[in-house]
């Protein structure tokens, strides 16, 4: 079996990296809309994302997939088949598998995106292999 979780270091430097986006937009919202001080936006911007990293974090951390037996089970009781993926790709610090139906789910924080992509396309080949 093996178990793709949320990396802590990676989940803290997607925030980190948010947080900057949100401070920039906030500050041209507010510079745009002639607030004489657009400035608070940085610090608005910085309190929203830290705070939501803050709250969102034992949770989000806590999130693992298990790929065994052709099947990787994610949270929420979600199952894929491996046999059902179309694709498999990174979105930033995530992974994105999509299925034959169309469903989309996402193994987030990934240390090395690149990593879990190729484990999971070897268990695929491995897979069809033994079919």
């Amino acid at each position: 079996m093996t178990t793709f979780r949320a990396d802590k270091a990676t989940y803290w430097q997607t925030h980190k990296v948010m947080g900057v986006i949100a401070m920039a937009l906030a500050f041209g919202v507010l510079w745009i809309a002639g607030n004489p001080y657009p400035w608070t936006g940085l610090v608005g911007g910085a309190a929203a994302i830290g705070l939501r990293g803050w709250y969102l974090k034992d949770e989000e951390l806590a999130h693992e997939w298990q790929m065994e037996n052709g099947v990787l089970s994610g949270p929420g009781e979600r199952r894929v088949f491996l046999s059902d993926l179309v694709t498999v790709k990174s979105i930033g610090s995530a992974v994105q598998l999509i299925t034959t139906a169309g469903d989309k789910h996402l193994i987030k924080f990934q240390a090395d995106p690149a990593a879990t992509i190729t484990q999971i396309n070897a268990a695929r080949r491995l897979s069809g292999e033994q079919t």
